[in-house]
């Protein structure tokens, strides 16, 4: 593209200042006309780099020189010093001035290529754009139009000005913005002209503090002298028209002006401005190549002959006499790119045609009423400041405009303006006004409906926000009224918030008119669109013609819209719409949208769930699908192994409904909510039968069985029916009842068929099926009926028999088993206990006894075929016989020494511990003695004691099991006979000590021993034995003389029958030694007698005795000892009476050596006899208890006998003797050892006999005393004091008079207060006393004073006060509720009192409390048995969800003052309703931290609950408006950092199990705050202002993929305070790469995952997004926190835009 072409202003400008003020003021006067316009004059200088300009320059003086005449300024501008000019924003904004310094008389211009994208130009050069101000142009008739010869001009006279004044003069001169810059450029450079007509230049320098390149439109000044080129007369034209502007005209800053292309070749540039042209067809050479058309300041009115420009880029039209319509033309122009029309007369852009390449547009300054115009696809830059534009109505469609300037219009005084546009144009529009975007403007935006944009554009004037959603459906409903069915009123037309794949529903709603219309039904049609905003061209969706529409994953961020065609009858009506929100992401969580069950609900079909699912954004994957059986009145049960889609019915289903369930699972693992679908009851399908067959052999005598498997319900008494082949094919019945048959010899070589007629529960028939058998076929050998006859027991014979067909018994063969088991399974776990045998006997050997024995018989015929083997077995185990012995012997020599050996033969099962025992006899035939030592042997070695006695053997059977036989018993033949006396061995046992005992231990042998013969011996140290006289015997003592000596002895055995053996000698024994002082014996010596004496004999040896040791000790029951006396005697006392004595002797010697103790112990000490020591009688009195004393003796007191004797006189010693004999004047009055005296024994004396009787009943001598004074009486005393009502007026007074016989005792009544003061109530001193009036309220209390016979007073006893005297019980007559029986009423109790004037006196005075009582009638509907509430116990009672479909009763009972109450009286409700469903005490439960779980918690009532509705939200603090997140519906929530800063709010709508709602209520938490560990690391990084993360990369985000397959790359994420950056770190073979970078500016945001807590999505805009992963949902936290906690402490970023959310 060429470089435009720039005309110099400096010519103009160094001529203004060269003239003085006041002439130019007066040129003016002369040129202007009055209604002339001033027209805007500007440059604009294009920067180029440093190259360009050095190779450019030439080129550019070239064409300069030979085009343009430079002027000369005088000297006064060349004193002037700098001049500022202004720069003009190319969207007409305020100016922003610049100073531009003239130093030099030659002006430099420079210039740049103009780029063809306009985006890149805008967003480099709106930022700072410059005004400039006009510049006064001079007449026509100063301007030369003479070229010249020579390039260098004269000097021209200094042209007129407008004002004399600097300021007039700077705003002659003006600089415009270029539209079409390179953003890059750091500096303006300027072209120089060399003038050789004046010995200076002017050089102009501009600033590059704006990086934008200016356009500069034509500006150049007339002169009477001097020459210019044709290109300034072109120009000057321009300046010399006749439209000299006013002063409001003046000011061109709105008016967009193209930058001239000057290095376009003129094959495709036309620049014909200012030439007064009045019409395109009038000798113009349009050529179709132009791209570069400059048509300004002309007098064109009329497009005709512009269709010729098909390639033109840029049209310059400004400042003609256009008025429109008439644009059609430009239809041809598709190429245009930028359209300038400012300036003209314009009233209307209606016909402006779509030009699909236009991306500028100016119309300033003309007269337009609005913008309606056709769709421009690509304007970005819309520029239409100083029309009469007053509304938004037919704003076109501009889908790419980013600018928008409406300045000095009236319609700036509509609010919300900028709003408005925001809804016109969409998220395109970047600046309105030359301004950015207002954030509370584009806040405002958002609260309006998304339908808002399309009611503006049809002429809806802008409301409230709030009031926008039921102003615009007026507004639309206005519209549309005319082209509704007749009859139907629009009541309803939205569309849900679309999300991403799931349910989206539109709503239009009807409703009939009740006074007109037909009776046709209205149906609607639906047709979807989506669009890329409100006024776009919406394209239709294929297929998306019903009511509800799943927008997917390209629909996000797009507009859906619901075209909906009325049809009535045959007629369809004119389509209305509605239009959504725009689409939002999917929250991940999949949901069902609908489900239902298909398939006929019969037994044995399937039917199948199809649920409807909305994936929400996640990727759809299997989910859990199960049925449950539900039966009447219980509940669903869970079929097992039923996880499919699809379900076959069974029998177990019928008479049931089936619930199928369905939860929904994306491939990520998200669940969603599950739902299910309830079918109606399955029915049993028709009875019927299939697999029929026929089990069993079809051979004689088998019995064949048919079976079939029954279908249709519960089978009831079906039919089964046999039937035999006949000769002729016939079947003829043959057996009915049963589905089994025993084939007998009829059926031989014939077939059997089997008819089963299905019958079900109900008795329904269904079709027979028959099926045929196989021929049947003659029995082989069989036995039948097997038995096993014989005696089952050890070593009978048993037979086994049976009934042989086929065959013959004589030929079968039997072979027997035994088992453990009492049943027959089968042959391989038996074991054999013969071969196979014809033999059908078998004696039962011990090996079977406790087994079953099974016979095996195998039937054959003659021949030897053999038929199946049948078994029997045995009905019981077999039994052993009794354990018995068949023999029993005894062999062995029969004398002393000889060894017997007993054996026998053992029968009986198997022997277990059989007892052996052996017997010496005396005798023959005696019992004999056993001999223990040899029990349970076999073998016995003769003793000597066995001598001359016979010996028996007994043995006593015993089986292995414990049964115990018969015993037997061997005796021997011979008696024993002994052996030859002898001794075995002989030695001397004993101490060698005197006083010691010496006895002779020896062995003898030979029979039984007689009198053998001892001699002992004394020998010497010189070894002479003397024999010891007299020491003869066994045994001997020794002596003192024995000391020194050695001891022997000898023994001569002779055996009782006085043979003698051989003499034997033992060996020496000593020498002797002295021995200690012993005590050879001591015993007692008394009578162990309680009070007797005892003492002691005791032998001493050992020396002289010396002064011994006497101990003695009673020795009780349990072993203890206790020490009693050290004397040589004891006395016997009660407490050694059962005991035992023990003395200690401790012998001592002369020279003090101790010997050992000696300790003997009696047996235990007796008592005495029975004694009475002494019986003291004490004085006696009425009614004191006497207890007289008593001594007693002898062993330990029994029970006595006690008599006690009353007598009136006192008796002598002998007279008691004789008391028990005696019977005139003596009363017998007690027997125990006690006596209380009563009244009748006042005076007279009592007597106490008593026999002392020992413990065991041993009695002694009685002892008897009588008192010394007779029994005197007691005082007078009374008790059991009390009174007695008689009636309701009469009370009686008594009591119980004791001591002595009672005189005229006394007697008074008492009143009782209530505070407890008594009064004695005069005149009332006898025991029945009359209620008075006075006694009312109060107690009555009767007093008893006794008084003896003999005039003696007792104390004054009061009765307790009787019950208080009170008037008539008050009465409740009736009991009524008011209020209704509904959940959550209140039932008040209201009682009604009698009327009668004491019942009226009684409540008014006495009433005290009334009690109530409420009931619930304990099943529902049954209002005969009620419960209790026990704590409802107050007049009102609120009717609670448990009372619903009850009776309730309230119970009353008024209670008075003294405590009585009345009879209860009762009221009865009808049954109890449910209520309205409401929510209270809505409260939201945890800690507060955005980590935790938050539960929603309340108190329902108003019936049972059914699905309630749960919505949670956010709400930001001091915000009124709630920001929904979608999908969480549950009870629960658990908080993230989305939350923090917010307060979660829930909204609960009770529902009701029969579906009615109630009032929702919410609840919300505290502002979530940042758990405190996260906090403080957050606080850490945000005072850093620049931290770094490492993260992981998903590259491959296909949503198919499988999870985990190395598609995570690593990241790092760099975060300050002005942007966020993610970086791909660097490798050996690549340097690091950024991959996003942005700032914190909308629509930057951060996104979480629920469903995913290790991911964040950051989204700097629609094109760049990236998708990060951490480790831990904490480090996660952190880096969503900090991006946020960057963006609003720095960027001053809203939240609810970091977390993209929409109130």
């Amino acid at each position: 593209m060429e470089v435009p072409e720039v005309q110099s202003t400096d010519d103009s400008l160094n001529k203004l200042q060269e003239e003085p003020s006041s002439e130019s003021a007066k040129k003016v006067n002369k040129v202007l006309k009055p209604n002339s316009k001033t027209t805007p004059k500007g440059s604009g200088i294009v920067g180029a780099s440093k190259n360009e300009r050095k190779s450019d320059t030439n080129s550019s003086s070239k064409e300069i020189k030979s085009n343009l005449t430079k002027p000369t300024a005088s000297s006064a501008s060349r004193t002037t010093g700098s001049l500022p000019v202004t720069r003009r924003s190319s969207t007409g904004g305020l100016p922003e001035k610049q100073p531009m310094l003239i130093t030099k008389r030659q002006s430099t211009l420079a210039s740049e290529p103009l780029r063809r994208s306009l985006p890149e130009i805008r967003r480099s050069s709106m930022s700072s754009s410059i005004a400039a101000k006009p510049a006064t142009k001079p007449s026509v008739s100063d301007i030369r139009k003479s070229i010249p010869t020579s390039p260098v001009p004269k000097t021209p006279r200094t042209p007129t000005s407008s004002d004399s004044s600097k300021q007039d003069s700077s705003k002659r001169t003006s600089m415009r913005s270029s539209q079409s810059s390179v953003s890059s450029v750091k500096k303006v450079s300027s072209l120089s002209l060399d003038s050789s007509g004046s010995s200076s230049s002017v050089r102009k320098s501009v600033s590059k503090a704006s990086p934008l390149s200016t356009r500069s439109p034509l500006v150049s000044s007339g002169s009477k002298s001097g020459s210019l080129s044709t290109s300034v007369d072109r120009s000057s034209s321009l300046s010399g028209r006749k439209k000299v502007g006013t002063p409001e005209s003046r000011d061109s800053r709105l008016i967009m002006l193209p930058q001239v292309e000057v290095k376009a070749s003129d094959d495709v540039r036309l620049d014909l401005r200012g030439h007064r042209i009045r019409s395109l067809n009038g000798g113009l050479n349009l050529s179709p190549n132009l791209e570069f058309v400059y048509l300004r300041d002309n007098l064109l009115s009329a497009l005709d002959g512009i269709e010729v420009l098909k390639r033109v880029k840029v049209l310059d039209l400004s400042f003609n006499d256009f008025k429109g319509p008439g644009f059609e033309p430009l239809e041809n122009c598709k190429s245009l790119q930028q359209l300038y029309l400012a300036g003209n007369q314009i009233t209307s852009l209606k016909s402006l045609p779509e030009l699909p390449n236009l991306e500028f547009l100016s119309v300033a300054q003309n007269k337009l009423k609005s913008l309606s115009m056709a769709s421009q696809p690509r304007l970005q830059v819309l520029a239409a400041s100083k029309n009469k534009i007053s509304t938004l109505k037919g704003f076109p469609y501009l889908p790419a405009l980013e600018h928008l300037r409406v300045e000095e219009n009236p319609i700036l005084k509509m609010s919300h303006l900028e709003a408005a546009s925001i809804l016109l144009v969409g998220p395109t529009l970047k600046k309105f006004n030359d301004k950015d975007l207002s954030r509370e403007e584009k806040a405002i935006a958002k609260r309006y409906p998304s339908h808002a944009a399309l009611c503006i554009q049809a002429g809806w004037e802008l409301c409230r926000p709030e009031q926008a959603m039921d102003s615009t459906f007026k507004f639309l409903l206005e519209q549309w009224k005319e082209q509704l069915p007749f009859g139907y009123l629009l009541e309803k037309a939205s569309i849900d918030p679309p999300f991403e794949e799931d349910a989206c529903y539109c709503h239009f709603e009807f409703v009939r008119d009740s006074t007109e219309g037909s009776d046709s039904e209205l149906e609607l049609k639906y047709q979807w669109f989506t669009g890329e905003k409100t006024l776009s061209n919406f394209t239709p969706i294929s297929g998306a013609n019903g009511e509800v529409y799943f927008p997917n994953r390209n629909d996000v961020g797009r507009i859906l819209k619901v075209e909906c065609i009325p049809v009535l009858g045959d007629t369809e009506y004119p389509t209305i719409f509605a239009i959504s929100s725009p689409v939002s992401r999917g929250t991940g969580i999949p949901k069902v949208i609908k489900i239902d069950v298909r398939g006929e609900l019969v037994e044995g079909n399937s039917i199948k769930g199809y649920p409807e699912v909305a994936w929400c954004g996640g990727t759809p994957g299997k989910g859990v699908a199960s049925w449950l059986r539900r039966r009447w009145n219980s509940s669903p049960v869970v079929i097992p192994g039923a996880e499919e889609e699809e379900y076959q019915l069974t029998l177990d289903d019928v008479g049931s409904c089936l619930v199928y369930m369905y939860t929904p699972v994306t491939e990520e693992g998200a669940k969603g909510e599950p739902q299910y679908a309830i079918t109606d009851y399955v029915k049993a399908a028709p009875p019927s039968v299939s697999n029929l067959e026929i089990t069993g052999d079809a051979v004689e005598g088998n019995t064949i069985k048919g079976t079939g498997e029954y279908f249709g319900g519960k089978e009831g008494p079906s039919k089964f029916e046999w039937l035999r082949e006949d000769k002729d094919g016939e079947y003829t019945l043959v057996f009915t009842g049963t589905n089994e048959y025993t084939l007998t010899k009829e059926d031989i070589g014939r077939r059997v068929a089997f008819a089963y007629i299905p019958v079900n529960f109900e008795g329904v028939e269904g079709k027979s099926l028959t099926m045929l058998s196989q021929m049947v076929k003659p029995a082989p050998p069989k036995v039948t009926n097997l038995k096993i006859i014989g005696e089952l027991k050890e070593g009978s014979k048993v037979t086994v028999t049976g009934i042989v067909t086929g065959g013959t018994e004589a030929s079968s063969r039997v072979q027997w088993f035994k088992t453990s088991s009492s049943t027959f399974e089968s042959e391989s776990g038996l074991e054999a206990l013969s071969t196979s045998k014809i033999a059908k006997a078998y004696r039962i050997p011990l090996g079977a006894v406790g087994k079953y024995i099974i016979a095996k018989f195998t039937p054959m015929t003659p021949d030897g075929e053999a038929g199946e083997p049948a078994y029997v077995i045995s009905e019981t185990a077999i039994e052993t016989l009794p354990p018995s012995l068949n023999f029993l012997s005894i062999t062995g020599d029969y004398s002393e020494g000889g060894m017997l050996t007993a054996s026998y033969g053992y029968i009986g099962g198997h022997e277990g511990k059989s007892i052996y025992n052996w017997y010496l006899h005396e005798f023959e035939n005696d019992p004999g003695a056993p001999l223990p030592e040899v029990a349970g042997l076999l073998q016995y070695k003769i003793p000597k004691d066995a001598i001359g006695k016979f010996i028996s053997f007994t043995c006593i059977p015993v089986r292995d099991d414990g049964i115990v036989g018969e015993s037997r018993t061997c005796v021997g033949q011979e008696r024993v006979r002994p052996g030859s006396p002898r001794l075995l061995s002989l030695q001397v046992i004993g101490t060698a000590v005197e006083g010691t005992t010496l006895n002779v231990e020896k062995k003898y042998w030979g029979g039984e021993e007689g009198k053998s013969i001892y001699r002992w011996f004394r020998t010497s140290s010189n070894g002479t034995p003397d024999e010891i006289n007299g020491a003869i015997a066994s045994s001997y003592t020794l002596s003192v003389d024995d000391i020194g000596f050695f001891i022997s002895v000898s023994c001569e055995p002779i055996r009782s029958d006085w043979a003698r053996g051989p003499i034997v000698l033992s060996e020496q024994v000593g020498p002797i030694v002295p021995g200690p002082p012993t005590c050879q014996s001591l015993e007692f010596h008394g009578s162990l007698v309680e009070g007797a004496r005892l003492t002691f004999n005791a032998s001493y040896s050992g020396g002289v005795k010396g002064d011994s040791f006497y101990e003695w000790f009673r020795v009780k029951g349990n072993g203890q000892k206790e020490k009693l006396n050290v004397g040589e005697f004891l006395d016997l006392t009660f407490d050694d009476v059962g005991e035992c004595v023990e003395l200690v002797y401790t012998p001592v010697r002369a020279d003090g050596l101790k010997g050992c103790p000696k300790t003997v112990v009696s047996s235990p000490v007796a008592p005495g006899e029975p004694l009475g020591l002494e019986l003291v009688m004490p004085d006696c009195c009425e009614g004191q208890e006497v207890v007289p004393e008593t001594r007693y003796f002898g062993g330990r007191e029994g029970v006595g006998e006690y008599i006690w004797y009353r007598t009136k006189t006192k008796l002598s010693e002998s007279a008691l003797i004789e008391l028990p004999d005696s019977c005139d004047n003596v009363d017998i009055r007690g027997q125990t050892l006690r006596y209380t005296p009563s009244l009748e024994d006042v005076g007279a004396y009592l007597a106490l006999y008593w026999l002392p009787t020992r413990s065991d009943g041993e009695c002694g001598k009685p002892l008897l005393s009588i008192c010394e004074s007779p029994v005197t009486p007691a005082l007078p005393i009374v008790s059991n004091v009390h009174v007695k009502k008689l009636s309701s007026s009469t009370y009686f007074g008594e009591g119980e008079y004791f001591g002595g016989y009672e005189g005229a005792s006394l007697f008074s009544w008492y009143r009782e207060s209530d505070d407890g003061t008594l009064v004695l109530i005069g005149g009332a001193n006898s025991k029945t006393y009359e209620v008075s009036d006075e006694d009312y309220n109060c107690r009555l209390l009767f007093g008893y004073t006794p008084v003896r016979s003999d005039s003696v007073v007792g104390e004054l006893r009061l009765s307790e006060p009787s019950d208080v005297i009170f008037p008539e019980l008050p009465i409740i007559e009736m009991l009524a509720l008011s209020g209704k029986a509904v959940e959550g009423e209140i039932l008040t109790a209201v009682e009604v009192i009698p009327k009668s004037e004491s019942q009226q006196h009684v409540w008014g005075k006495y009433k005290k409390e009334v009690r109530y009582q409420w009931f619930c009638s304990s099943e529902t509907g049954n209002d005969n048995s009620f419960e209790a509430f026990a704590s409802q116990r107050s007049c009102s009672y609120k009717v609670r969800f448990e009372d619903i479909g009850r009776y309730l009763r309230c119970e009353c009972i008024v209670t008075d003052v003294f405590g009585r109450s009345s009879e209860p009286a009762n009221a009865e409700t009808a049954s109890v309703l449910p209520g309205i469903p409401r929510m209270d005490k809505l409260e939201i439960e945890g800690r507060g931290f955005h980590t935790n779980l938050y539960a929603v918690r309340g108190i329902y009532s108003g019936g049972k609950e059914g699905k309630s509705r749960i919505q949670w939200l956010r709400s930001m603090v001091g915000s009124p408006d709630l920001i929904c997140i979608p999908g969480e519906t549950g009870r629960m929530y658990e908080a993230n950092v989305d939350d923090v800063g917010y307060r979660l709010v829930a909204i609960y709508t009770p529902v009701r199990d029969d579906g009615v709602e109630g009032q929702p209520v919410s609840a919300s938490t505290d502002p979530i705050s940042v758990e405190p560990d996260v906090l403080k690391e957050v606080k850490q990084k945000l005072d850093l202002g620049s931290v770094k993360f490492e993260a992981l990369c998903d590259k491959d985000r296909a949503p198919k993929k499988v999870p985990g397959m190395g598609s995570l790359e690593r990241r790092i994420l760099e975060v300050n305070k002005k942007r966020v950056k993610v970086v791909k770190p660097g490798s050996k073979t690549s340097f690091p790469t950024t991959e996003i970078r942005g700032g914190y500016a909308p629509p930057f945001h951060v996104e979480l995952f629920r469903n995913d807590q290790h991911r964040l999505r950051i989204v700097v805009d629609s094109e760049n997004e990236v998708d990060l992963m951490v480790q831990t949902r904490h480090l996660r936290d952190i880096i969503v926190l900090v991006i946020r906690g960057l963006a609003q402490r720095f960027n001053s970023t809203s939240l609810n835009t970091l977390l993209k959310m929409d109130s």
